[in-house]
């Protein structure tokens, strides 16, 4: 076999195989992700943001408690970490969650924002 031929038989194969292997080392990006953050106020007891933890992200009733500890204490507290979508959705149900039927003036739901997590 000529030695020209072999040549240019041979580099376009070296050439795909070498941009195969860059395409597999590759690692597909995540998604950003988004803190839920559940908002301090005076309009709702310990049992209803445990309950609504609870029921709205399938918190464990302890894991509810202390939330509800952070929330009282700091103002704040993440509830979850997940893709924007998700978050969005969250947000929405403890909008939409509705007042803590123990407090007689209660206005209405708690108030959630969604904040993008810091980069690495």
């Amino acid at each position: 076999m000529d030695e020209n031929v072999a040549s240019a038989t041979v580099e376009p194969l070296v050439e795909t195989i070498r941009r195969r292997r860059r395409q597999q080392n590759q690692r597909p990006k995540r998604q950003p992700r988004y803190q839920v953050i559940l908002w301090n106020d005076e309009d709702h007891t310990y049992e209803y943001v445990i309950v609504m933890l609870h029921e709205l992200f399938a918190h464990p009733l302890e894991t509810g408690y202390q939330l509800a500890k952070e929330v009282d204490s700091q103002g704040r507290a993440v509830v979850l970490t997940t893709t924007r979508e998700h978050a969005e959705l969250k947000r929405d149900q403890i909008h939409a969650y509705g007042k803590d039927q123990l407090i007689e003036n209660c206005q209405g739901s708690m108030w959630a924002t969604i904040e993008p997590v810091p980069e690495d």
